[in-house]
């Protein structure tokens, strides 16, 4: 399990971290969302020991993970830069992994390799940025960590290497029991990839939920009435937002789908539709349930 315990990280007095507390299960892949300056990159950075916290701890598996080589030894970063491999070729790359996973497969990377067939012998400073990504990737499964962890894991892929990098990843999952935690503000990426989701806000998460449980939770209900319906008409239904545009009503309600919609039926509309969310209107409801501007939540 992952664990961040009442975990503060500042810089140059601004707070990045604040008292955050937070439990990854492990065998999760968990989708960490939240506007740039939210603070996702430093968490994965305090997740990989790059950064040590102010105060509190950041633990896997129950072992403080800062300034601790057998912690990891079990996990591995790809960041959203590019960069750091320049000056090496995807076979220097597999080289330089192996000196620090024991567990590196040649086996995987061979198969891996073939699946995306990237050049061995060339430096990757001569790579597009989705192909970078694809050899950092290969090169990360291949050497079976525990933990993986992406910063915008599919920034710079092109639609087929994203679902080719998906399968590699879900795979490695189902094989070696892997926790995967994604850093993005895709939410179209996360809602297709991860089982968790988390959403980070100046700081702190606002909430930490179960994806097909937060989708099954939240629903919007469109209807027309005769006259204006208000959430008074609606005592039995928890309803988090309504509204009335164009002689249609829509109602935005967190509970059992089947009963809400009942209970709309029963006041007499002469139209009325569930209507699927998106994960973003879910969130932005969400979000707005727990007091939170969503004009905010961008900036």
């Amino acid at each position: 399990m992952i664990k961040f315990d009442n975990v503060t990280k500042t810089f140059d007095g601004f707070t990045a971290l604040d008292h955050l507390t937070l439990e990854i299960p492990k065998g999760s892949a968990y989708g960490l969302l939240g506007s740039n300056g939210a603070g996702k990159s430093t968490m994965l950075r305090l997740l990989t020991g790059v950064y040590k916290a102010d105060s509190g701890v950041v633990s896997i598996g129950g072992t403080p993970v800062y300034d601790n080589a057998e912690v990891k030894q079990r996990l591995i970063f790809i960041s959203d830069e590019t960069a750091q491999y320049s000056n090496m070729t995807l076979n220097q790359m597999k080289k330089f992994y192996k000196t620090f996973y024991p567990k590196f497969s040649d086996e995987i990377f061979t198969r891996l390799h073939g699946f995306l067939n990237l050049p061995l012998n060339k430096k990757t400073s001569t790579f597009s940025k989705g192909m970078k990504r694809q050899a950092a990737v290969i090169c990360a499964i291949s050497a079976r960590p525990d933990y993986l962890f992406l910063d915008e894991a599919f920034d710079g892929l092109d639609p087929t290497m994203r679902i080719a990098v998906k399968k590699m990843m879900i795979e490695a999952m189902t094989d070696n029991e892997m926790t995967i935690v994604i850093s993005s503000h895709n939410l179209k990426e996360v809602e297709e990839f991860c089982d968790t989701v988390g959403m980070l806000h100046k700081g702190k998460i606002i909430f930490t939920r179960d994806l097909s449980e937060l989708k099954g939770n939240i629903h919007k209900i469109q209807a027309s009435f005769d006259t204006e319906v208000t959430k008074e008409d609606f005592p039995e239904v928890n309803i988090l937002l309504i509204e009335h545009n164009a002689g249609l009503t829509y109602i935005i309600s967190q509970g059992d789908a089947d009963n809400d919609l009942a209970a709309v039926k029963a006041k007499g509309p002469s139209l009325c539709d569930l209507i699927p969310l998106s994960l973003e209107e879910i969130f932005i409801y969400e979000m707005e349930a727990l007091g939170y501007d969503k004009n905010q939540l961008d900036s």
